[in-house]
């Protein structure tokens, strides 16, 4: 098996683990992160009710323009966005679903930068 199948299968099995565990509320929704090989994305979710709060990736209208790709500057830039809108909807604290990626680089910055504009974790 080449590394980086092993990679993906070890990220699944451990989102699977800690899923079991996080769940998003109305008050606490969950902050999903997903990071593709050129995107990154962040949800805000409330699993009791099955809906997203809101959403923000570099694929949104508001960030095309400097953000492009999976850098630290656009993790940032959606972080900032994503904490923008959650506290839009009326929530001021989320349970963050890191999804099994290593809490470092990208993650982190997005994360960071949630944190700067007020949202609580």
């Amino acid at each position: 098996m080449d590394r980086s199948k092993q990679r993906r299968i070890s990220r699944r099995r451990v989102h699977v683990r800690v899923r079991r565990k996080v769940r998003g509320t109305a008050e606490r929704p969950r902050l999903a992160v997903y990071r593709s090989l050129n995107h990154i994305y962040a949800q805000a979710i409330d699993d009791e009710a099955g809906r997203t709060i809101a959403a923000a990736s570099t694929l949104d209208a508001s960030l095309k323009g400097g953000h492009a790709g999976p850098n630290a500057a656009a993790a940032r830039a959606v972080g900032a966005l994503i904490a923008e809108r959650v506290q839009q909807a009326g929530v001021k604290s989320v349970v963050f679903d890191r999804a099994g990626y290593p809490y470092h680089g990208n993650i982190k910055a997005l994360a960071d930068a949630a944190r700067e504009k007020g949202l609580q974790f």
